[in-house]
């Protein structure tokens, strides 16, 4: 899980936080709700993890809630592992 949660801080952080924003990214941060991704990041967001983790996500689950921080992300992406 600690690979998981790294890979996608490190995405979060490269795509999505400029290099001036003082934003302290954890596995808690809030993504969604604090506007660090919106809707057509997460749309990029979820083809990452999809092509990554080779898993693929529904649309009925692949929501802000679930995509709100990185350990609620990792839950939805487990939960969809072979």
């Amino acid at each position: 899980m600690d690979e998981m949660k790294d890979a996608i801080l490190e995405y979060v952080a490269d795509e999505y936080i400029d290099e001036d924003d003082e934003i302290e990214l954890t596995a808690d941060t809030a993504l969604i709700s604090s506007g660090i991704v919106d809707s057509f990041s997460m749309v990029s967001l979820r083809a990452f993890l999809e092509k990554k983790y080779d898993v693929r996500l529904p649309d009925g689950e692949a929501t802000p809630d679930a995509f709100d921080t990185v350990n609620s992300i990792i839950a939805l992406v487990q939960k969809h592992l072979g």
